[in-house]
């Protein structure tokens, strides 16, 4: 089976092939003007995905030495994301399946993340806990196979990424904030710097908005002037990151300790931040258990995992392909997609 697997939920449009269950081709652009306003522009990511997709998508079937008249299934990201992206790549999608007379999969993008970690080998064993740490997400997810999980906790305000992107902002670090405050914090010296952590409702939820705004405050008080010396942007870099990680790894923990598991994952863009890696190959150690950790172009958006996720739907029989709408945040707008329950 040959899949090709589109991706275009944010600022990232790729393109992927996996035929017979390996990846032969994972194209990513990446739309570096964003970086420009401090975020991501909604409507300048989606004119960048109308320019490159039908291009990324020629060239991803070159590279995979695949013809677009054998692939069997073409698999596309339907949310959550920014919608005029989501679209785009949607409408591609769907169009070139009717055309060509191809199986057509709607794939969940938080879904997708979690399958970025069965492009490994070897993938997460089931029952799996998997952390989905991105830009707009932040879940704990109890993965009990392939056409069952269960989300035990999730953010009750900002996602840890976004967190990353606001705390970096506040710093004059750029975007995207991740990499910025990661690389920053490599350079603390004192490393004493705390910021506090909110006990929120819900045992495995997780909050980053408290944390956002004390970081906040210190640089009002420390630096009204808002010019914050090089060492002093490491130390608060190294003080948050501390924080943020450490919120992750605490419910984590707290999961392992309540449930029984037989792997670790984690997923997403803050997937990539190096110390995050280390702590929860840590617990992982603690546990026991053996650690999944994507590669980096798999913790980026990208359409491996989209295709990863289309092959696990179709190999479990799954007859009606669409969007699941666990997630209260998210609202299918694409109203002929039916919706994959899970239990």
């Amino acid at each position: 089976m040959i899949i090709l697997g589109i991706e275009t939920s944010c600022d990232e449009t790729s393109a992927a092939v996996i035929a017979e269950g390996k990846v032969t081709a994972n194209l990513i652009y990446t739309q570096q003007m964003h970086a420009t306003y401090g975020g991501v522009i909604p409507e300048l990511s989606s004119r960048a995905h109308l320019l490159k997709i039908a291009p990324l998508v020629r060239t991803a079937l070159t590279k995979a030495r695949v013809e677009l008249k054998d692939v069997d299934v073409i698999a596309v990201t339907a949310g959550p994301g920014l919608i005029g992206s989501l679209i785009v790549g949607y409408t591609f999608a769907q169009g070139l399946a009717l055309s060509l007379g191809k199986r057509f999969v709607p794939v969940n993008h938080i879904e997708g993340h979690i399958y970025s970690g069965f492009l490994m080998n070897p993938p997460p064993e089931f029952p799996a806990l998997i952390l989905v740490v991105s830009g707009g997400h932040t879940l704990l997810l109890n993965v009990r196979s392939h056409s069952s999980y269960q989300i035990l906790g999730t953010t009750i305000d900002d996602a840890a990424g976004e967190a990353f992107d606001k705390v970096a902002k506040l710093m004059n670090l750029g975007y995207p904030g991740g990499p910025a405050i990661q690389k920053s914090s490599e350079n603390a010296v004192r490393k004493n710097l705390t910021f506090p952590i909110a006990d929120v409702k819900g045992e495995y939820n997780f909050s980053y908005s408290g944390l956002k705004t004390s970081v906040l405050r210190y640089i009002q008080k420390h630096f009204p002037d808002e010019v914050i010396p090089e060492q002093e942007q490491s130390e608060i870099a190294y003080g948050f990151q501390e924080s943020a990680v450490g919120a992750l790894i605490a419910k984590t923990k707290l999961a392992l300790k309540q449930g029984s598991y037989r792997s670790l994952s984690v997923a997403g863009g803050v997937a990539a931040n190096g110390r995050l890696r280390e702590r929860l190959n840590e617990l992982a150690e603690e546990y026991k258990l053996p650690f999944v950790v994507p590669a980096f172009e798999y913790c980026t958006d990208n359409g491996a995992m989209i295709a990863a996720r289309a092959a696990s739907l179709i190999q479990s029989g799954i007859k009606e392909f669409g969007i699941q709408e666990p997630f209260p945040s998210f609202k299918s707008v694409f109203a002929d997609a039916p919706l994959i329950k899970r239990s």
